[in-house]
Protein backbone atom coordinates (compact mmCIF):
# COMPACT_ATOMS: atom_id res chain seq x y z
CA UNK A 1 0.00 0.00 0.00
CA UNK A 2 2.58 2.35 0.75
CA UNK A 3 4.10 2.22 -2.75
CA UNK A 4 0.91 2.78 -4.32
CA UNK A 5 0.87 6.18 -1.91
CA UNK A 6 3.90 7.14 -3.28
CA UNK A 7 2.68 6.46 -6.99
CA UNK A 8 -0.03 9.18 -6.74
CA UNK A 9 2.04 11.26 -4.74
CA UNK A 10 4.58 11.06 -7.55
CA UNK A 11 1.97 11.32 -10.90
CA UNK A 12 0.70 14.40 -8.59
CA UNK A 13 3.43 16.01 -8.60
CA UNK A 14 4.47 15.18 -12.18
CA UNK A 15 1.37 16.50 -13.20
CA UNK A 16 1.67 20.15 -10.80
CA UNK A 17 4.80 20.37 -12.60
CA UNK A 18 3.53 19.41 -16.12
CA UNK A 19 1.00 22.07 -16.10
CA UNK A 20 3.63 24.80 -15.86
CA UNK A 21 5.62 23.68 -19.22
CA UNK A 22 3.95 26.16 -21.01
CA UNK A 23 2.55 28.84 -18.84
CA UNK A 24 3.18 30.46 -15.53
CA UNK A 25 1.54 31.72 -11.85
CA UNK A 26 1.22 35.55 -11.34
CA UNK A 27 0.97 36.75 -7.97
CA UNK A 28 2.59 38.76 -5.80
CA UNK A 29 6.84 38.74 -4.42
CA UNK A 30 7.85 40.19 -1.53
CA UNK A 31 11.83 39.72 -0.37
CA UNK A 32 13.71 38.32 2.57
CA UNK A 33 14.48 40.78 5.42
CA UNK A 34 18.42 41.71 5.63
CA UNK A 35 18.36 40.38 9.29
CA UNK A 36 17.75 36.70 7.61
CA UNK A 37 21.47 36.90 6.57
CA UNK A 38 23.35 34.00 7.44
CA UNK A 39 19.70 32.06 8.63
CA UNK A 40 19.49 28.45 7.34
CA UNK A 41 17.00 27.61 4.69
CA UNK A 42 14.79 24.54 4.24
CA UNK A 43 17.30 23.54 2.16
CA UNK A 44 20.22 23.67 4.42
CA UNK A 45 22.10 26.42 2.53
CA UNK A 46 22.77 29.29 4.71
CA UNK A 47 20.45 32.43 2.91
CA UNK A 48 22.98 35.10 0.73
CA UNK A 49 21.15 37.98 0.36
CA UNK A 50 23.84 38.48 -2.54
CA UNK A 51 22.50 35.35 -4.10
CA UNK A 52 20.14 35.00 -6.63
CA UNK A 53 17.98 32.93 -4.83
CA UNK A 54 13.80 32.19 -3.88
CA UNK A 55 11.62 30.29 -1.51
CA UNK A 56 8.28 28.74 -2.63
CA UNK A 57 5.36 26.68 -1.68
CA UNK A 58 6.15 24.01 -3.71
CA UNK A 59 8.69 24.26 -6.19
CA UNK A 60 11.54 21.29 -5.19
CA UNK A 61 14.68 22.54 -4.37
CA UNK A 62 17.36 23.64 -7.37
CA UNK A 63 14.02 24.92 -9.47
CA UNK A 64 15.28 27.62 -11.49
CA UNK A 65 12.00 30.16 -12.55
CA UNK A 66 12.25 33.23 -14.36
CA UNK A 67 10.61 36.07 -12.71
CA UNK A 68 9.13 38.99 -14.24
CA UNK A 69 7.70 42.17 -12.47
CA UNK A 70 4.75 42.92 -14.50
CA UNK A 71 4.28 46.47 -13.82
CA UNK A 72 8.43 47.10 -15.53
CA UNK A 73 9.02 43.78 -17.49
CA UNK A 74 12.16 43.40 -14.81
CA UNK A 75 13.38 39.47 -15.29
CA UNK A 76 15.45 37.72 -12.81
CA UNK A 77 16.23 34.18 -12.91
CA UNK A 78 16.37 32.75 -9.51
CA UNK A 79 16.92 29.08 -7.46
CA UNK A 80 14.42 27.55 -5.61
CA UNK A 81 16.39 26.90 -2.12
CA UNK A 82 13.97 27.75 0.28
CA UNK A 83 9.90 27.44 1.95
CA UNK A 84 7.67 30.30 2.11
CA UNK A 85 6.30 32.60 1.50
CA UNK A 86 4.33 32.57 4.65
CA UNK A 87 2.50 35.78 4.22
CA UNK A 88 -0.75 35.45 2.52
CA UNK A 89 -1.47 36.54 -0.87
CA UNK A 90 1.77 36.08 -2.14
CA UNK A 91 3.27 33.21 -4.38
CA UNK A 92 7.64 33.76 -3.85
CA UNK A 93 10.16 35.42 -1.81
CA UNK A 94 13.08 36.47 -3.36
CA UNK A 95 16.69 37.22 -1.88
CA UNK A 96 17.84 41.01 -1.76
CA UNK A 97 19.63 40.34 -4.67
CA UNK A 98 16.92 39.47 -6.57
CA UNK A 99 14.41 41.71 -5.14
CA UNK A 100 17.21 44.74 -6.50
CA UNK A 101 17.46 43.36 -10.11
CA UNK A 102 13.47 43.73 -10.30
CA UNK A 103 13.82 47.07 -8.68
CA UNK A 104 11.57 46.58 -5.79
CA UNK A 105 13.69 47.33 -2.89
CA UNK A 106 11.87 50.47 -2.20
CA UNK A 107 8.25 48.78 -2.94
CA UNK A 108 8.60 45.77 -1.11
CA UNK A 109 5.46 43.71 -3.04
CA UNK A 110 5.15 43.79 -6.44
CA UNK A 111 2.98 41.66 -8.93
CA UNK A 112 5.30 39.41 -10.76
CA UNK A 113 5.08 36.37 -13.29
CA UNK A 114 6.92 33.01 -12.54
CA UNK A 115 8.15 30.97 -15.43
CA UNK A 116 10.13 27.41 -14.57
CA UNK A 117 13.14 27.52 -16.68
CA UNK A 118 14.24 24.07 -18.55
Amino acid sequence: MTCTRCLVVVCALFLSASSWAGGGSEGMASWYADSLQGNTTASGEPYDKNALTAAHRTFAFGTRVVVTRLDNDKQVTVVINDRGPYAKNRIIDLSRAAATALHMIDVGVVRVKLELVD
